[in-house]
């Protein structure tokens, strides 16, 4: 097996970043900033949310993957409901095409919804795979409509919310899970002036990101920003800050991953903002000397190691307000696919009271060919 040397993350992606600029959408914008291997542009601003561009050449050059959303549109994977509320199963049917699947990948269906919790290849023929989730919709232990209780069918949406995204991939924590999709409903409720839960399933986030009045705030956001990454076939991520504050990157192994993959990102970034929005606020810009010192304290954190599957390894370098991750494909010359840098507070679970037990609720018409667990984990396994 091929050895792999711990990379220092994003680090030096966001070094020397001059943040926020006063409105606009970037027409009186800085030059572009070198950092380290990586060339940033920006900010392209839309009310309280700031994207800034990466520009790198590709390192992954050997595999094209498929996205989730693409490989459930072909119908070649399949992504099966298990009875347990952390973990799922996933099939890819096909003779050829890895399929890539993102840590906040929302999936539609089956019992509860879910989001599946690290980053995760699943390769041609791949049999039958256990795959690490978190339900984001608590209140729901039963079929959904038409839906199909036994899979879920789509996954067109991500999770939202830095504090939700390290809830799940850093904490792996199922009840801060639950607390986090509730408070994200209640401020986007807030700022929609108008309740944003559905009477289908009211604790469903999935369902939220859905509704008429979160869809048209998150996409006057989107409509301005979608089109900053045309003709820029040497962009591979993104930076972006809300409110004024560092909040996170995606930064991918290739431009066409992250082409594929930008549109989700852009859609739960404008998701966040709208829900952070502060209406009738101007806020000043990042200093780059607290960005730098966050950047430094999580590059000079302790790293862990934890193999998601014998072929993708997940690196974490977690310090007390910052956590990077890099998600590495043992099958690829690549030194990395992907990497995910998250700025904020990291809650532990013995930092937080006890949340209740994963016990899905009591449902008298629950369907009987599933196996109900009477019991589910709590947490996942940390890392070693």
């Amino acid at each position: 097996m091929r050895a792999f040397t711990p990379v220092a993350a994003v680090g030096v992606l966001l070094v020397g970043i001059s943040m926020l600029c006063a409105g606009g959408r970037g027409a009186d914008m800085p030059p572009a900033v070198k950092a380290g291997q990586y060339t940033l542009t920006g900010p392209f601003v839309q009310e309280n949310l700031s994207i800034y561009l990466v520009h790198a050449p590709d390192v992954l050059k050997d595999i094209h993957y498929l996205t989730l959303q693409e490989a459930l549109d072909k119908k070649i994977v399949v992504v099966h409901e298990t009875g347990d509320v952390n973990e799922l199963s996933i099939e890819n049917l096909s003779t050829e095409g890895d399929v890539f699947i993102q840590s906040g990948d929302i999936v539609k269906g089956g019992r509860q919804d879910r989001t599946i919790a690290f980053d995760f290849i699943c390769p041609p023929k791949s049999g039958v795979m256990a795959i690490n989730a978190f339900c984001v919709e608590h209140g729901r232990w039963s079929r959904r409509g038409v839906e199909d209780a036994a899979a879920f069918g789509s996954s067109a949406n991500a999770i939202a919310g830095k504090d939700l995204k390290l809830a799940a991939k850093a904490a792996m924590d199922q009840g801060q899970v639950w607390q986090q999709v509730a408070a994200n409903q209640s401020k986007l409720s807030s700022n929609a002036m108008a309740p944003v839960i559905d009477p289908a399933s009211a604790s469903s986030f999935e369902l939220t990101l859905e509704n008429k009045k979160v869809r048209e705030a998150s996409e006057a956001y989107a409509k301005s920003l979608r089109s900053i990454v045309e003709g820029k076939n040497d962009v591979v991520g993104y930076v972006m800050a809300i409110n004024g504050e560092l909040n996170s990157s995606d930064v991918y192994g290739s431009h066409e991953l992250f082409a594929k993959l930008w549109p989700k990102m852009l859609d739960a970034a404008a998701v966040e903002a709208f829900a952070e929005l502060k209406k009738d606020k101007k806020f000043e810009p990042v200093k780059i000397d607290a960005i730098k010192s966050a950047i430094e304290e999580a590059d000079a954190a302790k790293d862990s190691t934890r193999d998601v599957t014998p072929r993708v390894q997940l690196i974490t370098r977690q310090a007390k307000a910052d956590v990077l991750f890099e998600t590495r494909d043992r099958a690829s010359h690549s030194p990395w696919i992907h990497r995910n840098y998250i700025t904020g507070e990291l809650h532990r679970p013995a930092d937080v009271a006890p949340a209740q037990r994963n016990n899905p609720p009591a449902q008298n018409d629950a369907p009987t060919d599933l196996p109900v667990q009477s019991q589910q984990r709590q947490q996942i396994p940390r890392q070693r």
